[in-house]
């Protein structure tokens, strides 16, 4: 029974830090709403932006803005200060809508449906290539590349069936490339 009132005040928000607010990754989308500002600066404003490689989004006006490791809510008073700050508003409201169901990893080349797989925070390099169907005949499972940001990584996937301790997490807007073997 108390596990069930806790998980009841839990969802109605009254017992903080049990269900942690998502934090922004690099690929996350994000929609920014501004208010405060004549509705024409409201117009070029008012978008959605990606997080990109750096951890920053890019805005009208100010350039980029941190965001990654930030809460929705956190990012919204830091684009504030900096309009403020940069003197282009003098009273701007922004709202920060994210949706974390929009991360996705991609994989693509040698898999039977190449294709956006959702992310989860448990989804790993081999979870993803089976979300997309699996390897096609042709797969080159000795050269998997795992694209993050401007990294990339060349992978032996055999070896994470053979331990699955070795297999990689992954990440918000990862991007998996299967090669075709030529043999």
């Amino acid at each position: 029974m108390r596990i069930l009132v806790v998980a009841g005040l839990a969802w109605l928000g009254l017992v903080p830090g049990v269900f942690a607010q998502a934090v922004l990754r690099p690929g996350d989308p994000v929609e920014l709403k501004i208010g405060g500002v004549p509705i024409e600066e409201q117009q070029q404003v008012n978008n959605t932006y990606t997080v990109d490689a750096t951890g920053s989004v890019n805005l009208p006006y100010i350039n980029k803005v941190h965001a990654q490791g930030l809460t929705p809510a956190q990012l919204a008073q830091a684009i504030e200060a900096s309009y403020r700050s940069n003197k282009v508003f003098t009273n701007p409201t922004v709202t920060i809508l994210m949706q974390p169901t929009a991360r996705f990893v991609n994989v693509g080349g040698a898999v039977r449906q190449p294709m956006r797989v959702p992310f989860t925070e448990d989804i790993t390099l081999l979870s993803a290539i089976s979300a997309a169907g699996g390897f096609n005949d042709f797969a080159d499972q000795k050269h998997v590349r795992l694209l993050r940001g401007s990294k990339a990584q060349m992978f032996d996937v055999r070896q994470f069936r053979r331990d699955p301790s070795l297999d990689v997490r992954l990440q918000p807007g990862d991007r998996i490339e299967v090669p075709q073997s030529f043999f």
